[in-house]
């Protein structure tokens, strides 16, 4: 159990674990394809934060155990179409904005930064126009997740 998560109910704890997982399908689903190079992104990252010497090193060390695995089952518990999809998703990483109050506030200022820093991986690595590394427009919608307040 991370130190952090001690007063949380166990609906919060599973939203705060889900969270990096909502983010790489929201943003990765934002053009209508979840691409595998943008899944294999934010698994890296999810990865190599753990090694980290951050407030969130545990906090990765929990998300990313089986974090594919998680992925697609999450996926597939969603509609298809992204256009039904991303309001789910939207409500759900709302519902942020009720817990990260409730954490340490350097441990929820660190998580929010690190959620946008997912966003921003993910949409990055499929390529954009002619593979240039650059962002689409659906996914700039979402990179800098407008849908969470920032808790600094």
């Amino acid at each position: 159990m991370i130190d952090e998560f001690e007063k949380l109910r166990d609906n919060e704890i599973e939203s705060l674990l889900k969270a990096p997982l909502l983010v790489c399908i929201l943003v990765a689903g934002a053009d209508g394809t979840i691409d595998k190079k943008e899944i294999r992104e934010a698994i890296s990252f999810a990865q190599k934060q753990t090694k980290s010497q951050s407030l969130l090193a545990g906090y990765f060390g929990e998300v990313s155990q089986d974090f594919e695995d998680k992925l697609k089952i999450l996926i597939q518990g969603y509609p298809y179409e992204s256009t039904q999809r991303n309001p789910l998703i939207i409500q759900e990483l709302q519902d942020l904005n009720s817990i990260l109050p409730k954490l340490n506030k350097a441990f929820a200022i660190a998580l929010y930064n690190i959620l946008k820093s997912i966003a921003e991986k993910t949409a990055a690595s499929s390529g954009g126009l002619l593979g240039l590394k650059s962002i689409g427009s659906e996914e700039a919608r979402f990179i800098n997740l407008p849908m969470i307040h920032n808790p600094g």
